[in-house]
């Protein structure tokens, strides 16, 4: 990345970091937990996206990286710290918004941006030490499906669902799992070796049907499940978010995974021919 498309892409972040919270709930509002926690989860999505850049004017990406990158670093500040986080207190369909947009939006962008060159270059080798214990995890697409299907149905259970929504630092350890565990199964999916194409298929079939089922038992339950102050139809249509839309990204990244398959399978046949 050249310097002027590095100065363009901090002023994004300056303007993306700083316009969200003025115009979303503010972070001096609220118990002095709730300020902190923003302000922590505000200030990790920053120093990372900074990394970003810094590493992106020492080492180029390819022009659709930095695209994908910056995309997800926006949406984060709109789920972390827009209306959407203050939507979601009161709503357990913008929670399911602000939950699908970490596990089936945000990271499988991050995923396709390949952004490690770049935060290595941007914040130093000590950076690789944070993901060194993660790094062997996406190599076995069906462990990180299971790893991501637990914290899936955990922050579901009403139990520790309700206990997000009223401690805010259990809600950024929510939002932390969220986060970790669709970005290490989006990178064994979309980054995987060709030798696990089957198993990446068979981690996308196995997370579209259990995440499809907990969206169907929201959808027809016939009582509120996190509280009585939620309604029975806003728990429904968040069941219906999480049922329909949210299976799209696991079809449609299922058919590029099997499209990359067929192609290898057709080259390697011709090259043989």
């Amino acid at each position: 990345m050249t310097r002027p498309r590095a100065i363009l892409w901090l002023s994004v972040f300056v303007l993306g970091s700083t316009s969200i919270p003025a115009w979303a709930h503010s972070p001096l509002s609220g118990s002095l937990e709730e300020r902190i926690s923003i302000l922590l989860g505000a200030a990790i999505l920053s120093i990372f996206w900074i990394f970003y850049i810094l590493g992106s004017v020492r080492r180029a990406a390819p022009v659709w990286h930095p695209i994908f990158f910056h995309v997800a670093m926006l949406l984060s500040f709109f789920a972390v710290v827009g209306p959407l986080d203050e939507w979601a207190e009161t709503s357990t369909t913008a929670h399911m918004i602000q939950h699908m947009l970490f596990m089936v939006v945000i990271a499988p962008l991050w995923v396709l941006s390949s952004p490690l060159s770049q935060l290595v270059a941007g914040g130093g080798r000590w950076l690789v030490s944070c993901w060194t214990p993660f790094l062997r995890l996406p190599r076995h697409p069906m462990l990180t499906a299971y790893l991501h299907g637990l914290t899936v149905w955990f922050w579901h259970t009403p139990r520790f669902y309700q206990l997000a929504l009223d401690n805010p630092w259990w809600h950024v350890v929510e939002h932390g799992m969220f986060l970790l565990t669709a970005g290490l199964f989006w990178w064994a999916v979309l980054q995987g070796k060709r030798r696990n194409v089957h198993w990446s298929l068979f981690a996308l079939l196995l997370t579209l049907m259990h995440t499809g089922f907990l969206g169907a038992l929201l959808t027809f339950a016939q009582a509120p499940l996190y509280g009585e102050s939620r309604s029975l139809e806003d728990q429904q249509l968040a069941g219906l978010i999480m049922w329909v839309p949210g299976a799209v990204p696991y079809l449609l990244a299922a058919a590029w995974v099997g499209y990359r398959w067929f192609r290898d399978i057709y080259r390697n046949t011709g090259a043989t021919d």
